[in-house]
This record gives structure tokens, sequence and C-alpha cells, in this order.
């Protein structure tokens, strides 16, 4: 059985129906955190369960409520959350992520790293800069995980 982790980063307040369309298949949902606002974390959780990072301009009593550090686990896969992989102090193989996902950059990459899938899902929110519009999910089975990356239309 496959499971299926939808990821998004860094909506600043917007949640594009394009990427709630783009999530709805997911078994759990990551935002890997910029969130912008409480009420997206609610439209996603009508979809699925959430997982969710404070990122650096999430303010207020809804934001300080969310860890700067999440981990899910999923089948036989640990996965690591976090806002910007930078600030990330741990080994996470030593650690026993199979994956981490971050955001931050706004840059959608997948890259694999010592036997650790590395995703950040790009920026689901208002476009910044030249950079494309995006999600990606994890598909899980048992202790494998894939990633693939999903540019909406913006």
């Amino acid at each position: 059985m496959t499971l299926r982790v939808g990821l998004i980063s860094d909506t600043h307040g917007l949640l594009r129906p394009a990427a709630l369309h783009a999530l709805r298949s997911s078994d759990y949902i990551v935002h890997a955190g910029d969130i912008g606002t409480a009420d997206i974390l609610s439209e996603l959780e009508a979809i699925a369960p959430v997982i969710a990072v404070r990122g650096n301009n999430d303010h207020g009593n809804w934001a300080q409520r969310l860890p700067e550090v999440a981990v899910l686990d999923v089948g036989d896969v640990r996965i690591g959350v976090i806002h910007d992989v930078k600030l990330l102090t741990t080994d996470p193989q030593r650690i026993g992520y199979r994956a981490v996902v971050s955001g931050h950059s706004h840059q959608p990459k997948v890259s694999e790293h010592d036997d650790v899938l590395y995703v950040n899902p790009g920026s689901a929110g208002p476009r910044r800069f030249k950079l494309p519009v995006s999600v990606a999910q994890l598909d899980i089975a048992g202790a494998s995980v894939r990633a693939r990356l999903i540019t909406l239309d913006a």
C-alpha cells in the first residue's frame, strides 16, 4: 500500500485553489512554514491531517503554538520538517530521518545525500521573482520513499 504525503510551503497567507487540488489525494499534508494565517491550516486539515512548522514570517498566538521542527512517521519512513534546512542542527541520517522537508528558499528542489531525501516543495503562495509556484508529494511504500515536484498554473 502506498501512502501519499502532500508537501506545501511558503503560502504567506495565499492558498491557491490549484494547490488544494494538487493536495487533495494526500493521506497527510506537511506545511514547511511561512504559512501566513491559521485559516490556511484549517483549509488543509479539511483534506488530511496536517503537520506544520513555524516559519520566520509566522507571527501571533496561532503561530507560537507551532514547533520549529516536527517529525512525521509514515510507514517505515521518518520525515523531519523544518522551515529553513540551513538551521538543521542534527545529522538527519543519524537520527533516523529518511526524508527532510523544508521551505524558506521558495525554490523547488529534490536531492539525496547519505540516503536522506531532501525536498523543498517551493512556494505555493505569492509568486517570488521568476520562481515557479509549486507543491510536492512523497509517495511512501514501506521503507521506500519517492518525491515529485508539482508546478502549479498561477
